[in-house]
C-alpha cells in the first residue's frame, strides 16, 4: 500500500507531468499541417481522422510524413522532458501524451488513433522496444498491406517485447496503450470483416 505521506508530497509532480504531457499530445499536427498546406480541414476528408494515414489521402506524401513525425515527436518530447524528473514521471507523461493525441480537448475529444504517438513514447522510454515495435509494423505492413493491421500487431507486440527485454514498467504502459489503440480501431475492424479496408497504396484510411 502506498505511503500516504509520500503520495501527498509527490502527487503534484505526477499531476503536472500528466496534464503537461496531455496538452503536448493535444497539438493536432495533421490538422495544422494540412491547413498550412492549403488542403483544408482534414476532418472533412477520408475517414475524418487527423492522423498521418488519413492525411495521405490528400495525395501529399510529404505532409503525411511530417504528420507522422510530428505525432511521434510530441510523444517523444513529453517523455524527454518528464524523464529529467524521474522514470515514473516519464511513464506518466507517456500515457498523458497518447491520451492527449487521442482525446484532444480542442477538437471535442476526437483525435487520432495513437499509433505514431505511442511509438514516439516507446522510442524514448525504451528504445529497443520502440525499434522492435517499428520493425513489427514494417513486417506486418509488408505481409498484409493493411496499415491498420500492421498498427494493431505492432502495439500488441510492444508489451511482449518490453517484458522480455526486462522493461517491466514500460511493459505495463505499453499494454495499456495497446488496449487504447485497439479500441480506437473499431471502425477498421468493421471494414476488415466486411472486406472493405483499403490496402496500403490504395486509398488509406
Amino acid at each position: 500500500m502506498p505511503d500516504p505521506i509520500s503520495w501527498a508530497y509527490v502527487w503534484p509532480f505526477f499531476t503536472t507531468a500528466l496534464v503537461g504531457a496531455y496538452l503536448v499530445g493535444t497539438i493536432p499536427t495533421g490538422l495544422l499541417l494540412t491547413r498550412l498546406a492549403g488542403l483544408g480541414d482534414i476532418r472533412r476528408m477520408g475517414s475524418g481522422n487527423i492522423g498521418a494515414t488519413n492525411v495521405l489521402r490528400s495525395g501529399r506524401v510529404d505532409i503525411a510524413l511530417l504528420t507522422l513525425l510530428g505525432d511521434a515527436g510530441k510523444g517523444a518530447l513529453a517523455v524527454l522532458i518528464a524523464r529529467n524528473f524521474g522514470p515514473d514521471l516519464a511513464v506518466t507523461a507517456g500515457f498523458g501524451a497518447v491520451i492527449g493525441h487521442m482525446f484532444p480537448i480542442w477538437l471535442r475529444f476526437r483525435g487520432g488513433k495513437g499509433v505514431a504517438t505511442t511509438l514516439g513514447v516507446l522510442l524514448v522510454l525504451a528504445w529497443p522496444v520502440g525499434l522492435a515495435a517499428l520493425a513489427a509494423w514494417l513486417l506486418a505492413a509488408a505481409i498484409t498491406r493493411y496499415a491498420s493491421v500492421a498498427s494493431l500487431i505492432a502495439v500488441a507486440a510492444a508489451p511482449v517485447f518490453a517484458w522480455n527485454l526486462d522493461f517491466r514498467q514500460e511493459a505495463e504502459l505499453a499494454a495499456v496503450l495497446a488496449l487504447l489503440v485497439w479500441l480506437a480501431h473499431h471502425s477498421n475492424f468493421r471494414r476488415l470483416f466486411k472486406g472493405e479496408e483499403d490496402k496500403i497504396g490504395a486509398g488509406w484510411s
